[in-house]
């Protein structure tokens, strides 16, 4: 028989606090929240880049919603850690991406989706389904906590951009007080691209957390870590047309309330044609003056060992990405987090973007 769970609507509090809505569900405990990134970018472009593919004449100026993450999480009994997760994202389905009828439509996508049993093993949980992988989640909760201006520099496009943060596989996490783990099969190419091929992405994080805070869920500000990891994947068989894409990186981060320092050296061999075969390295910062303000930094260096050719059918070897982000945040409340900051792009970066440099205004909410 179903459970009843009665859930109160912040919608219904506005006319009654008495009021409020039932809801049916066979869990003994759902759990709702929500993550958006909401913004203003200014985007100036090189115009004198005749190499680019969609060389543009005139600057860029949009209002963004850059992400709409909302999730719910089931849980089997009130007081066990094994539950169900779903979350769903918003993306804007762009014109230089695919030429598709509702080019410039803002589509729903499947973010996460999976099962979470906890103690499966001593101190470690399993997620099966649509997951995470090892390395970007636990960067952005440790290393870079600015997804909302942009991705990790494992996963952007304007650096090493082999990646991304979910696949369907399976993801085994160990947690103790001075070491954690994560390792698991995954599809390679990620939560949104076609799985092809017989092949399955090894894929795994080992980390010391020399401050005994691996069971924690830290927050930047109260309290203080200093952790070194070693991440990577091996690319078992054939996927995606490719036979090999193995990365290895070692990452360091040191945060206490006052600042936090990251770093981390990564190298991707992968197929000289493919664009994803390179090697570089990433070091960010942050220091926190007085009490909700953030000044933040960021460079990012790599490049990449593979040929490419511009439209000109000018061939250059052997390039260099690099990015520079720099920008102040301000803790508004619990909930939101205003940032103001721009990101550079090297002018000399010869691949399809001929943007030189963002202005970014950006709301981030979390409820």
């Amino acid at each position: 028989m179903k459970k009843k769970v009665l859930a109160t609507l912040g919608v219904a509090a506005l006319f009654s606090s008495s009021m409020a809505v039932e809801v049916k569900t066979k869990a003994a405990l759902l759990k709702f929240n929500g993550v958006h990134y909401l913004g203003y970018t200014y985007s100036q472009y090189d115009k004198n880049n005749s190499n680019a593919k969609n060389n543009r004449k005139t600057d860029v100026s949009r209002f963004e919603t850059r992400r709409n993450y909302f999730q719910v999480k089931a849980y089997f009994d009130k007081n066990s850690k094994d539950y169900v997760r779903l979350t769903i994202d918003t993306f804007q389905n762009k014109s230089d991406d695919r030429k598709e009828k509702d080019n410039g439509s803002w589509l729903v996508r499947l973010k996460y989706a999976y099962l979470y049993l906890d103690n499966v093993l001593p101190y470690t949980g399993v997620e099966f389904g649509q997951v995470h992988r090892p390395w970007i989640d636990y960067e952005e909760h440790h290393g870079w906590l600015y997804r909302s201006i942009s991705e990790t520099f494992v996963e952007t496009s304007h650096a090493a951009h082999v990646i991304n943060s979910a696949s369907p596989g399976i993801d085994f996490k160990t947690k103790t007080d001075y070491f954690s783990s994560e390792m698991g099969l995954f599809n390679d190419s990620g939560y949104h691209g076609e799985k092809t091929g017989s092949g399955q992405s090894f894929e795994w994080r080992l980390t010391a957390h020399l401050l005994g805070t691996g069971k924690k869920h830290v927050h930047a500000t109260k309290d203080s870590w200093a952790n070194v990891s070693f991440y990577g994947r091996y690319l078992a068989g054939i996927d995606s047309g490719r036979s090999k894409n193995n990365m290895l990186g070692i990452h360091a981060v040191y945060n206490n309330p006052m600042f936090l320092i990251a770093g981390h050296i990564m190298t991707n061999d992968a197929p000289n044609s493919s664009g994803k075969d390179g090697h570089g390295w990433s070091i960010n910062g942050e220091i926190r003056p007085i009490d909700k303000v953030s000044f933040l930094a960021r460079y990012d260096h790599w490049t990449v060992n593979s040929q490419y050719t511009d439209v000109n059918k000018k061939t250059y070897s052997d390039y260099t990405k690099q990015n520079i982000i720099a920008g102040v945040a301000y803790q508004y409340n619990k909930y939101v987090k205003f940032i103001l900051n721009t990101i550079y792009y090297d002018p000399s970066n010869h691949e399809s973007s001929d943007k030189s440099i963002d202005y970014m205004l950006t709301a981030e909410v979390k409820w």
